[in-house]
């Protein structure tokens, strides 16, 4: 009788409970990145932001170097400024395109005609990357009669609180306004100059110089987490500053320095950035 001893056969694997672990541990770790990605990808679009912004200040102080005064913040025969596409509402953006590289953008514009003549509308169309913001959820265009207009996410400033755009305004770019830096006695590093806005819908575009590019220091924060409606057609109101970044938004001020501004600063000290001429003077340490 032949006895045959066989090493035993094991077979290598992993029980469900091995598995449910390494599924548990992998979503743990997914759920600790996905975080931090999102993070890096918002700073990466402030950054784009930041310096989309820095173009149009670099852009605004050409403009002052050739003409020796700042651009108006609209240009219209009469004032004050209403919501509405009525006017020649000659926006600051139209006028600083030459140095921002957009010369023949610039010159099919007819600035006579106003900027809602029928011969200005495909220029009211074009879309440009340095006026948008990054981190904004909303479309680059609004509708206008079946039109898509090119929009901003940036807003010069014309008033420091709610009021008419008009030729009074205590900001730096309001109607009709031909600003030297010799007026803004406050001093240029404590004057903003643009800042970030929603636009809501309808929405003139990027071209009009009415509330679709231009706000004040009356108002600073995040927008509701709902599609905005504007204002009734030919409202004076305004509106102020607005950011879809998570905690502030980026700001332009007059000596060409973008700042993150907190939306937790006071209400008053963003008040006063927004005045060229209060006579407040405001530290660093005000802004935070």
């Amino acid at each position: 009788m032949i006895i045959s001893f066989r090493k035993p056969t094991y077979r290598y694997g992993f029980t469900l409970v091995e598995l449910l672990v390494v599924i548990a541990i992998i979503g743990i770790l997914v759920g600790l990145l996905l975080p931090a990605v999102q993070a890096a990808r918002e700073a990466a679009r402030r950054m784009s932001c930041s310096n989309n912004m820095a173009q149009i200040g670099l852009a605004t102080h050409h403009f002052e170097f050739s003409a020796e005064y700042l651009p108006s913040g609209s240009i219209n025969d009469t004032g004050p400024i209403r919501d509405e596409p009525i006017g020649k509402h000659i926006g600051w953006l139209v006028q600083i395109l030459p140095f921002m590289e957009q010369t023949s953008l610039y010159l099919s514009i007819d600035r006579e005609k106003g900027i809602y003549d029928p011969s200005n509308l495909k220029a009211r169309e074009a879309k440009m990357a340095t006026a948008l913001c990054p981190s904004s959820p909303f479309s680059e265009t609004a509708q206008e009669n079946g039109v898509k207009l090119g929009l901003t996410s940036y807003a010069a400033c014309h008033h420091d609180r709610e009021a008419p755009i008009n030729t009074d305004n205590d900001g730096v770019f309001y109607l009709n306004s031909r600003t030297k830096f010799s007026e803004i006695t406050d001093g240029s590093s404590n004057t903003i100059f643009f800042g970030e806005k929603v636009s809501e819908y309808p929405d003139l575009g990027w071209a009009s110089g009415t509330r679709a590019s231009l706000r004040n220091g009356g108002t600073f924060g995040r927008p509701p987490k709902v599609k905005l409606t504007s204002l009734p057609p030919g409202s004076l109101e305004v509106g102020g500053f607005s950011s879809f970044h998570g905690s502030g938004g980026n700001f332009v001020f007059g000596d060409g320095g973008v700042r993150f501004l907190p939306f937790s600063m006071e209400p008053k000290v963003f008040q006063q950035l927004t005045n060229r001429h209060d006579g407040t003077y405001i530290g660093s340490y005000d802004l935070w």
